[in-house]
């Protein structure tokens, strides 16, 4: 299949980026020799039919599981991907479709649990509601209260509080699992603009989604992952969602592969 020309900066370090990268469970190889980058202030979709690969590849950017084999590199310096703890530190947050909220807790103490703010060896309440207010003016996040219990609130308001959790965190790169899947039409409207303050912020941010209307709306490059390989890269300004298809089923014939971002032919 032929590539579209994408719309990376050519001259730009990655925020993230990751070298043929394998992952083996047994004699199954989920991923085989991928590259894979995202640049400050760009938002990539990350797409693929069901067993593509792209749930192992989010688990090796989150450390969760890592490689078995390539490099990863976080503003151009190599770096080691072995634990969630270490992605954290690096500054890459992932919001899985479960969210990971307390919906007993309020919106304060979800976005603050683990990480408390103190004074004088007590809970700061005032500072951690200042925070919480910033950030969610910043992402501009709509609530009743910043009280609010989160099993009050919708779909797409707990949605944007995972978010918010991240920036607290100060990720550089945040990793969006299906964030409009099970969502209204409004809710899903919420958490797409949302995505758009989060590159307006300057972050890198990953979006893996089956729903190709969504990420065309929000992405400036698709990335395509079959069987485990990474088999198209699309500029959103110039594809269709048929070529992102055709790409995704392997129904083109003559597919191209990258290879460190070179084009090459073959499977």
């Amino acid at each position: 299949m032929s590539v579209e020309k994408t719309a990376a900066p050519q001259d730009a370090v990655p925020l993230l980026q990751l070298r043929g990268i394998c992952k083996s469970f047994g004699a199954v190889r989920a991923l085989d020799h991928v590259d894979f980058e995202v640049y400050a202030g760009e938002v990539v979709g990350l797409v693929g039919d069901n067993g593509a690969g792209k749930s192992t590849l989010i688990k090796t950017i989150s450390g969760v599981g890592p490689a078995d084999e390539g490099e990863v590199f976080v503003e151009g310096q190599p770096v080691t991907l072995n634990s969630p703890q270490a992605a954290t530190q690096l500054g890459i947050e992932t919001v899985y479709q479960d969210l990971a909220l307390c919906d007993n807790l309020d919106v304060v103490s979800n976005l603050f649990l683990g990480r408390e703010s103190t004074r004088f060896g007590f809970l700061s309440d005032i500072e951690m509601e200042r925070r919480s207010l910033q950030v969610l003016r910043t992402l501009d996040v709509k609530l009743p209260s910043i009280r609010s219990v989160v099993s009050t609130l919708s779909g797409g308001q707990r949605q944007s509080i995972a978010v918010a959790k991240t920036i607290l965190r100060n990720a550089k790169v945040v990793l969006l699992d299906e964030p409009t899947a099970a969502l209204g039409v409004a809710q899903t409207r919420q958490v797409l603009n949302l995505i758009k303050r989060l590159k307006v912020q300057g972050l890198g941010v990953v979006v893996i989604s089956h729903n190709l209307a969504d990420v065309f709306e929000v992405v400036d490059r698709i990335i395509v992952l079959r069987l485990g390989r990474r088999v198209g890269t699309f500029d959103v300004k110039n594809a269709s969602q048929e070529r992102v298809i055709a790409a995704i089923t392997g129904a083109e014939f003559g597919e191209i592969l990258h290879t460190n971002g070179n084009e090459t032919g073959g499977k």
